[in-house]
C-alpha cells in the first residue's frame, strides 16, 4: 500500500493483518507449513512459564487457528526450524534468523553486555569453560544436574552453575529445548539443536543485522513508530535511528503520518490493508499483538496490562487475563484458569469494554469459551460473578 496519511482506523487493519488477524481460521488439518505461515507474521513467540491456561506461545497459534494440536509448535521447534533466544523476551525464533542475533551473542561473549553473568566469566574463566565441556560430553542437561559452586548463594538464587548455562546461552555457544513438563530450560550444544544449514551462514555484521530485524519488526507491525520497531526485538531507539534513516532511504521502510499518532511512523513496503476483518477470537496477554502497551492504547484505545506480578488486592482485572477481539476492536478480557484435575475452564472474571455492546460480545466471548474449552480437553466452563461481562456470560454459558 501507499505511504502518505494513514487514518487510526486504517493503521488498526494494517496493524491486525501484518500479525495474521485478518486471516479466515485454516479448514484442513494444521500441520507445519501453517506454523512456518504464523512465524512468517509473528516473527517470534514469547515463552512464559505461567501456563494456568496453556503454554503463551501455544496461544499464539490458538488466537489465529482455533483448536489445533497444542504440541504442533513444540515440535515444530524440535524439528530444528526455531530455536529460543533473547527476541522480545525469551522467545522461539526460525532458525534462519540465528544469524541475526550473533552480534548480541558477540557481545556477551567479550564482556560488553552488561549482566551479573559477565562477572561470573570475569571472575572464574575456567569454571565456565568447565561446564562448558560437560555441556559437550554428557548434555543434554538441566541446571540441577551441574552441583559445581565457586562461592555462597542465597537460597532461592541461581547456583553457579545455572548461571554459567545462561552464560553460555547468552553467548550462543549452548542453546535449549524446553523440559515439557516443567518448562524448564534443557541445555545441550548449539550445533546439536540447531541445522547446520542455519548455524553456516554468512554473519553480518551488528549494523546489518540491526536493520534486517527492523525490517523484521516492520514486517509483523505492519505500521510503527520508531520505538515501536525498536522494542520488538529490544533494540535501543538511540542506537536504531540513523539505521532507520538508511532504510527509508533504501525505500525498505515508507515514512507514514498517523492522524492521532504524535510521532511520525513507518510502513513496511508490503503491508497490507485489508477491506474488513472479521476476527474473533481470544489473545494470550503475551501475544506479539499486545507486547507495547502504549502501542495497544494507541491503536485500539485499551488499556493492555499483564497483572501477573501484581499483588492480589492491587490487580483490576486479574493474573491471567486474555483480551477479545471481535472484528478490529478489542472489545473484552476474561480472566482465566484451566482447573485440570476437575476438567473445568473457570472464568474468575469477565470485563466489556466501555461503550462495547454487551449481548453481541457475551456470545463471541462464550463461543470462544466453549473453544477454548474444548482445546484444554475441559468438559465445563464455570463463570464467577467479577465484571459486567459475567452475568449475560453466564446466561449464555448455562444454555449451551
Amino acid at each position: 500500500m501507499d505511504s502518505g496519511e494513514m487514518s487510526p482506523k486504517q493503521a488498526r487493519y494494517v496493524a491486525l493483518a501484518a500479525q495474521g488477524l485478518h486471516l479466515a481460521r485454516p479448514t484442513d488439518d494444521i500441520g507445519f507449513r501453517h506454523v512456518a505461515r504464523l512465524f512468517d507474521y509473528v516473527g517470534h513467540a514469547q515463552l512464559d512459564s505461567v501456563n494456568v491456561v496453556a503454554r503463551s506461545h501455544q496461544l499464539v497459534g490458538y488466537s489465529r487457528f482455533g483448536a489445533y494440536p497444542n504440541d504442533l509448535i513444540d515440535s515444530f521447534a524440535s524439528a530444528g526450524h526455531l530455536f529460543e533466544y533473547w527476541g522480545h523476551e525469551a522467545s522461539l525464533i526460525p532458525s534462519r534468523q540465528h544469524r541475526l542475533f550473533r552480534w548480541k551473542m558477540s557481545k556477551a561473549a567479550d564482556g560488553s553486555a552488561g549482566s551479573d553473568l559477565v562477572e561470573l566469566q570475569r571472575t572464574n574463566p575456567w569454571f565456565i569453560d568447565d561446564v562448558y565441556r560437560i555441556v559437550a560430553e554428557t548434555g543434554p542437561l538441566q541446571a540441577e544436574d551441574i552441583t559445581a559452586e565457586v562461592g555462597p548463594h542465597e537460597p532461592g538464587e541461581w547456583t553457579d552453575g545455572h548461571r554459567a548455562l545462561e552464560y553460555l546461552f547468552w553467548c550462543g555457544r549452548i542453546t535449549c529445548r524446553r523440559d515439557p513438563h516443567d518448562f524448564s530450560r534443557v541445555y545441550d550444544l548449539t550445533e546439536r539443536i540447531i541445522p547446520a544449514e542455519y548455524l553456516n551462514t554468512p554473519t553480518p555484521t551488528e549494523a546489518e543485522a540491526r536493520k534486517e530485524l527492523l525490517v523484521l519488526a516492520s514486517r509483523s507491525l505492519g505500521v510503527a513508530t520508531a520505538a515501536d520497531l525498536a522494542d520488538y526485538h529490544r533494540q535501543l531507539v538511540g542506537a536504531v535511528q540513523p539505521l532507520l534513516d538508511e532504510l527509508v532511504e533504501d525505500r525498505k521502510l515508507l515514512p507514514v503520518r498517523v492522524a492521532g499518532w504524535s510521532a511520525p511512523a513507518y510502513l513496511h513496503p508490503d503491508a497490507e490493508l485489508p477491506r474488513r476483518i472479521a476476527a474473533s477470537t481470544l489473545l494470550s496477554p503475551f501475544d506479539a499483538l499486545l507486547w507495547n502497551p502504549d502501542r495497544v492504547q494507541r491503536l485500539f484505545d485499551f488499556d493492555h496490562r499483564v497483572e501477573i506480578n501484581v499483588p492480589d488486592a492491587r490487580r483490576e482485572y486479574g493474573y491471567f487475563v486474555m483480551p477479545l477481539l471481535l472484528g478490529h476492536e478489542l472489545l473484552a478480557r476474561v480472566d482465566l484458569r484451566a482447573d485440570r484435575h476437575r476438567g473445568v475452564l473457570n472464568v474468575a472474571g469477565a470485563y466489556a469494554e466501555l461503550g462495547a455492546p454487551i449481548d453481541p460480545v457475551a456470545a463471541h466471548a462464550a463461543e470462544r469459551l466453549r473453544e477454548l474449552a474444548d482445546w484444554l480437553q475441559l468438559e465445563q466452563i464455570e463463570v464467577h460473578e467479577r465484571g459486567d461481562l459475567a452475568k449475560p456470560l453466564l446466561r449464555i454459558i448455562r444454555g449451551y
